[in-house]
């Protein structure tokens, strides 16, 4: 029996239609084969705590997509940090081949999962890391870094800080509008939009909140 039914790609597609993104049909079944990897290997790795298939599809997937009008906006060279089961580094590596996504994760079950992803799904754009953030020294800075229910405003801010400059975008994505976490963002960091983000098939809150760093 296969792990992704034709109602998972029925959603799929349907969700995209609603967020505005075009999907070719090679994206399409990317996202797809990403999907059964994730439902497998989340049977022994915990990837996330998401544990019903027939809610992946909108909580990780269209979640994830409901971000790349924001990514279509920034540079080439992002990083997903915290990237965990791969969302939302994955899908938008798969959306933006022309661009190159590191996905860096603390937990070695987790980048051993994403580095399967990144061979058996062919994404000769993404690279994998396996490091704490602190720790991670990248040859040069990131026109993006983005986390998805990584960490407060303030350690995403503080952690993060050394892997971009002035030109890099910082995008949080978050559940409910994190009012206290702003009121503790470093001085260093300031909130230049918040979007609130509709998607498909998700009953909670979503906001998207682009932060900038003053050099």
């Amino acid at each position: 029996m296969s792990l992704v039914t034709a109602r998972h790609a029925e959603e799929l597609s349907q969700g995209a239609l609603e967020l505005g993104v075009a999907l070719s049909a090679q994206q399409h079944e990317q996202l797809l084969a990403y999907l059964a990897l994730l439902i497998k290997w989340n049977k022994a790795y915990n990837l996330t705590a998401v544990r019903d298939p027939n809610e992946m599809v909108s909580r990780h997937l269209l979640d994830s997509l409901s971000v790349v009008p924001f990514v279509a906006e920034a540079g080439d060279n992002w990083l997903d940090v915290g990237s965990g089961g791969g969302m939302p580094g994955i899908p938008l590596a798969i959306l933006f081949p022309e661009r190159q996504f590191t996905l860096l994760d603390s937990n070695g079950k987790k980048t051993r999962f994403l580095t399967q992803v990144k061979l058996e799904l062919k994404l000769a754009n993404l690279q994998v890391i396996h490091s704490r953030v602190e720790e991670f020294r990248p040859e040069v800075p990131f026109a993006g870094i983005c986390s998805r229910a990584f960490s407060s405003l303030e350690d995403f801010s503080n952690w993060t800080r050394h892997l971009g400059n002035g030109d890099t975008q910082w995008l949080a994505m978050k559940g409910v509008h994190p009012d206290d976490e702003l009121q503790a963002l470093p001085a260093d960091f300031r909130l230049t939009a918040t979007h609130v983000l509709k998607v498909p098939g998700c009953q909670g809150q979503r906001h998207l909140l682009i932060l900038r760093r003053s050099v």
